[in-house]
């Protein structure tokens, strides 16, 4: 460990010393975002984490992300700075649920969020991003029976824009965007009257209809660059405002708070500090680790996904 000096001049020898790269969601706080190698939505740092040289990942994000990164790299070490960065959609659909859906439904196309554990992804017959949802379902024959899950909200956005009648979506949501209401949009309406409004999919169906855009995270940075508008109301995750800032400069963002903690903040993102991401650079722990035969069955569904232009 470092001697002397702060903890980010910390962090840059540790990721020196160990051939380290980091990889950082859209949703980590600014100062982790501005030392990382890639910032990225599920899907760009699913394809980064296989492309990009190291020794060892460190994945500030949320628990899931650091295993799809090992999937994808099984013979590095991937690490990150905490355990207890889970996510609701994950606690929402225990793979021992998903296992008994299988039993019982054997023809269905099981197609899995990433937002999901490993055991789940497992059980999977192919996995999707926010970003490429539509296409992963468009993919499946028409005739079979599609079971989109976890996110309810993400799943009846994917059944409208498919036009899928046969189409069963697990009744899991994400506890920060399924929070954000038509009311409070409808407030900001009246307080910015010339802002244009983007949106997560994982929004409620209610809020989705009023919106200009609907996308992934990227999908919104991407949006809010090219967009001749000046003023945004975004609804999704406030860390992406970070990339906001370095893509749009110059232009104004507002973020809604929801109605669970009158923020728009994912309590499980935020768990990551510049401690712990030292920490974890030192220790070699947390250390992601999936037994050979899940790993073997889950990056059947993921290759299938990444095979998807």
């Amino acid at each position: 460990m470092v001697a002397s000096g702060t903890i980010v001049e910390e962090i840059l020898e540790l990721k020196q010393q160990r051939q380290a790269i980091l990889l950082a969601h859209h949703y980590q706080e600014a100062e982790i975002q501005e030392l990382a190698d890639s910032i990225g939505d599920s899907l760009e740092l699913a394809r980064r984490a296989r492309e990009i040289e190291g020794r060892v990942i460190a994945f500030c994000g949320v628990w899931f992300m650091a295993e799809t990164a090992k999937l994808l790299n099984p013979h590095r070490i991937v690490v990150a700075p905490d355990r207890e960065a889970g996510c609701s959609l994950v606690d929402a659909s225990p793979a021992g649920q998903v296992r008994a859906y299988r039993r019982r439904n054997p023809g269905h196309v099981i197609v899995s969020y990433v937002n999901t554990s490993v055991e789940v992804k497992a059980e999977s017959d192919i996995l999707c991003t926010s970003r490429n949802a539509v296409r992963v379902v468009n993919s499946i024959p028409r005739e079979k029976t599609v079971l989109f899950l976890p996110d309810r909200n993400l799943g009846l956005w994917v059944q409208r824009q498919t036009g899928r009648d046969n189409m069963k979506i697990w009744q899991g949501a994400c506890i920060v965007h399924a929070t954000f209401t038509s009311r409070r949009l409808a407030a900001a309406r009246v307080e910015h009257p010339g802002a244009v409004v983007a949106a997560h999919p994982e929004c409620p169906e209610e809020v989705l209809h009023q919106a200009d855009f609907v996308g992934s995270t990227s999908a919104i940075v991407d949006w809010c660059a090219r967009t001749d508008a000046q003023e945004f109301i975004v609804l999704t995750e406030s860390g992406i405002s970070y990339s906001l800032a370095r893509r749009a400069p110059g232009k104004r963002f507002v973020f809604i708070p929801n109605e669970e903690c009158n923020c728009s903040e994912c309590p499980y993102m935020k768990l990551n500090t510049l401690e712990k991401l030292r920490d974890c650079l030192r220790d070699l722990e947390p250390r992601v680790e999936v037994p050979e035969e899940t790993a073997r069955r889950a990056l059947l569904p993921l290759e299938r996904m990444l095979a998807l232009r």
